[in-house]
C-alpha cells in the first residue's frame, strides 16, 4: 500500500485526535520563535554505560546511549516500540546528526506480536521531480556536496504514518524529548566529538553547521555544551501540527528557499507529494529461523539470503566455523555484492529475477560451486558487471516492547554530517541521498560501468545497503539486528547473525567479535585492527590471517566497519512473569528475557526495563 503526503488526499492525525483546521493553520504558518534568553538545563552526559542490558519488560538498543533512554521512557509509560522508535529516532536526528535527522529518510520493519503480521516502511529519499540521469555530467562533485545533492527527505513522513498505525501515546510527547535537547543543550558525545575533527573542513565550511558545532568559531569539543535552537523551532511546529508543517507549511518552505539559494532544485511539491511505501517485508528461511527484512531499493534482506543459502548448501552448519567458514564467508560476499548491483527501485526497473536468484537455494548452490577452499581468484571471476555501491553512514536501533511488538529502523543522510549543509532557517542538516544513485558518466573508483538499474529519475529511490531484521524461532521473536556504515552493513550484520543464531555465542560477544570486509574492487581483505573510544581492542587473529594469506588473499587492516545493534528475545529463559503464568498455550505469545547490545565501535549503549 502507498500513503501519499498531500494536503489534498487527507488530513493528517495528530496527538490520535483528528485536527480538522490543521489545513488552514498551515496556510497560516506557523511561528518558529522560541524565547532564546530560557536558562539552558542540559541533559546528563549519560557516558560510559554497560554496552549490553538485560531486561524484561522492554529495550532499545541505540548508537546513542541518551536516545536509546529517551526510547526506553516511552515504553515504561505504556508505549507501543512504534512510539519509542519515533522519540528515539527524533533523539538520534539532534545528538548524531553526523549520521541521522529529519533531513534524511529511513527504513523501518515492525512486527506485531499480537497478530503476528508484519510491515516495510520505505521512507526512502527520493530524486526530486527536476532530477535527471545527466544532471551532473559537468560537475560531478555536486553529486555528493552541496544543496544539488539534497534528495527529498522522508523519515518524518515514514515515522508518522508508521506511528498513526501502531502509536499509543500522543505524538506530541514523543516529540518533546528531542526539541528538550535542541533546546536547553546536549553534550558532545565522545563519537560525534571525534568526527568533528575528522571532518572540521566540511563543518566550517557551511554556516549553518559551523552555528551549529562551531558557534564561537572553534569545534565544540567533547563534552561541551551544543544548541540547535532553530531545529527546536521546527520540531516544536511539527509537534503542534504534525508532518504537515514540514510537507506543507512553514517549515516546509523555509527549507525549501534554504536548497534554492544553495542552488538546489527541491520545491515545494517534491514535498508535498512525497509517498511513504508500505509493503510486506521480504521473508526467508535460514538454520531454523525465519528472518524479515526490507524488499529493494535495499539490498540487505536479499543480500543476508544468499549469504546464509550458500552456507545451508554445504549440508552442514559447521561449513562457516573457523579460518575456513570465514574464507568462504568472504568468497560469499563478493559473489553477493557482485550480484547485488542489479538491484534497484522495483517501481521503476524489473528486480523479480535478480531477487529470486538472491532468495533462492537453488542459485545459492551454484554460487557455493565456484567457491574453493584453497583459493580466491581476482574480481571478474565473480561476473561483477557494474560498479559498486559504497554508500556511507547510517543509524540503526532496535526496540522489542512488553508485548513484544519489534522494530528495526536503519536511518541515514548518508555521507557523513550530509552533504555538509543545513538549513539555516530550520537547523535541519540535509542528505546527499543523490550520490546513492549511480550516474552514465561518472568517473568510478572500481573502473566498472555504473549500474543502470541505479540510474537517477524523477522520484525515485536509490538503492541502499540498509539492513534492518527481524528474526524470528518456531512462529516467536528471537530478536532483532541491524546495522550502519554504508557498505560495510550486509556483512556486519551477516557475521554477527552467523555468531549469535547459528553458532549460539552470547549477544555481546557476537556483536563485539572483529570482522572482515571485502569491496571486491580492490581485490582485498579488510581486517578490523580498530581501537575504539573505550579502549577496547578489536582485531583479527594473527592464525586467521595466516589462514587467509595461504589462499591468495591480500590484506589490509583498517579502523572503521559496520556498527550492530542487536536484541535477543531468549525463548529458553521466561520472564518472572511468564513463569507465573506457566504454560504458554499454541497461540499465546512468549514472554521472554530481553537482551539489547549496542556497539562500543560507535560508543552507544542500549536501556532497558
Amino acid at each position: 500500500m502507498v500513503y501519499f503526503l498531500s494536503v489534498l488526499a487527507a488530513v493528517w492525525v495528530v496527538g490520535g485526535r483528528q485536527q480538522n483546521a490543521l489545513i488552514q493553520q498551515q496556510r497560516e504558518g506557523i511561528s518558529l520563535e522560541f524565547n532564546l534568553e530560557e536558562k539552558p538545563t542540559p541533559v546528563k552526559n549519560e557516558e560510559g554505560k554497560k554496552k549490553e542490558v538485560e531486561a524484561e519488560q522492554g529495550v532499545v538498543a541505540a548508537d546513542h546511549g541518551r536516545c536509546a533512554a529517551v526510547g526506553v521512557d516511552v515504553l515504561r509509560e505504556g508505549g507501543h516500540a512504534m512510539d519509542a522508535a519515533v522519540a528515539t529516532a527524533l533523539c538520534l536526528g539532534v545528538l548524531n546528526p553526523i549520521a541521522s535527522g529529519i533531513g534524511g529518510g529511513a527504513f523501518l520493519l515492525h512486527r506485531s506480536s499480537e497478530t503476528g503480521l508484519s510491515q516495510a516502511f520505505d521512507m526512502r529519499e527520493t530524486a526530486p521531480a527536476a532530477a535527471s540521469q545527466d544532471m551532473y555530467n559537468n560537475n560531478e562533485q555536486a553529486k555528493k556536496y552541496g544543496a544539488l545533492a539534497v534528495g527529498v527527505p522522508g523519515e518524518l513522513a515514514g515515522l508518522h504514518t508508521a506511528w498513526l498505525q501502531h502509536g499509543r501515546l500522543p505524538w506530541k510527547r514523543l516529540v518533546e524529548p528531542a526539541i528538550r535537547l535542541a533546546r536547553d543543550g546536549f553534550p558532545i558525545a565522545r563519537y560525534l566529538g571525534s568526527k568533528l575533527l575528522v571532518f572540521q573542513s566540511k563543518i566550517m565550511g557551511n554556516p549553518g553547521l559551523r552555528s551549529i558545532f562551531a558557534p564561537n568559531g572553534e569545534l565544540l569539543k567533547t563534552g561541551e555544551i551544543c544548541y540547535n535552537k532553530k531545529l527546536a523551532a521546527a520540531l516544536q511546529a511539527i509537534s503542534d501540527h504534525g508532518p504537515l508543517a514540514f510537507y506543507n507549511g512553514s517549515v516546509g518552505e523555509m527549507l525549501v528557499e534554504d536548497v534554492k539559494k544553495a542552488g538546489g532544485i527541491i520545491t515545494m511539491d517534491d514535498l508535498r507529494n512525497y509517498r511513504v511505501e508500505v509493503s510486506e517485508p521480504v521473508k526467508f528461511e535460514a538454520f531454523g529461523h525465519e528472518i524479515l527484512g526490507m524488499p529493494p531499493p535495499s539490498s540487505g534482506a536479499v543480500g543476508l539470503s544468499l549469504v546464509l543459502n550458500i552456507f545451508a548448501s554445504y549440508g552442514n552448519s559447521n561449513a562457516a566455523k573457523g579460518d575456513l567458514g570465514l574464507h568462504r564467508l568472504i568468497e560469499a560476499m563478493k559473489h553477493m555484492f557482485a550480484i547485488r548491483m542489479n538491484l534497484g527501485d522495483p517501481n521503476f526497473v524489473n528486480v523479480t529475477s535478480c531477487m529470486l536468484d538472491m532468495l533462492s537455494s537453488e542459485f545459492a548452490s551454484k554460487i557455493r560451486e565456484r567457491i574453493l577452499d584453497n583459493t580466491t581468484f581476482p574480481p571478474d571471476y565473480y561476473m561483477n558487471q557494474w560498479s559498486q555501491l559504497r554508500d556511507h553512514g547510517t543509524s540503526h536501533f532496535c526496540i522489542v516492547d512488553a508485548n513484544r511488538n519489534a522494530v528495526s529502523m536503519t536511518s541515514t543522510v548518508n555521507s557523513p554530517f550530509g552533504g555538509g549543509m543545513v538549513s539555516q532557517s530550520t537547523g535541519i542538516l540535509l542528505n546527499n541521498e543523490m550520490d546513492d544513485f549511480s550516474t552514465p558518466t561518472e568517473m568510478t573508483p572500481d573502473h566498472l560501468p555504473p549500474a543502470p538499474a541505479n540510474f537517477i529519475a524523477p522520484n525515485k529511490r536509490p538503492l541502499s545497503s540498509m539492513s534492518p531484521f527481524i528474526v524470528l524461532k518456531d512462529g516467536q521473536l528471537a530478536g532483532v539486528i541491524g546495522g550502519s556504515n554504508g557498505i560495510f552493513t550486509i556483512p556486519a550484520v551477516v557475521q554477527v547473525f552467523i555468531k549469535h543464531f547459528i553458532f549460539g555465542m552470547d549477544p555481546l560477544s557476537a556483536v563485539q567479535h572483529p570482522r572482515v570486509y571485502h569491496q571486491l574492487i580492490p581485490n582485498e581483505v579488510s581486517y578490523e585492527n580498530w581501537t575504539v573510544l573505550d579502549g577496547e581492542h578489536y582485531e583479527l587473529s594473527g592464525e586467521a590471517k595466516l589462514f587467509l594469506e595461504k589462499r591468495g588473499h591480500e590484506l589490509q587492516a583498517m579502523e572503521n566497519g559496520g556498527i550492530c545493534q542487536m536484541v535477543v528475545h531468549n525463548l529458553r529463559r521466561p520472564t518472572t512473569a511468564m513463569l507465573k503464568r506457566r504454560s504458554v498455550g499454541r497461540n499465546r505469545v512468549f514472554h521472554g528475557m530481553l537482551t539489547a547490545v549496542s556497539d562500543a565501535r560507535k560508543d552507544g549503549f542500549p536501556s532497558g526495563f
